[in-house]
């Protein structure tokens, strides 16, 4: 596995920082038959910025990547935005941070 550091540079897992590491590990696959890792932390805020992620896993590293053993958030933050974006649905209305957890 490997991951952007948070806490050392800020942003860390900014969209074009992922899908080098996205690249390194597809290419390390297509070199070696073995598969690693990628754990995107640091600036993963929102539910819309999981879903670029996710499309850049897809399109740069491949389907097989989409799996929690190859590919993980490191973002606390997200878990607020995915508990609010699941209130507006339920309740039609999206919640501030004061009424639902996150950063």
């Amino acid at each position: 596995m490997i991951k952007t550091s948070t806490g050392k540079v800020s942003p860390a897992a900014t969209l074009p920082v992922v899908q080098i590491m996205l690249q390194a590990v597809r290419d390390w696959h297509r070199a070696t038959g073995e598969h690693r890792g990628v754990k995107a932390a640091g600036g993963i805020r929102t539910a819309k910025d999981a879903i670029r992620h996710l499309v850049a896993v897809h399109e740069v590293a491949g389907a097989d990547w989409l799996t929690p053993d190859l590919f993980r958030f490191g973002a606390s933050a997200l878990l607020g935005d995915l508990l609010r974006q699941r209130r507006t649905q339920l309740e039609g209305h999206y919640a501030d941070r004061d009424h639902i957890g996150g950063a």
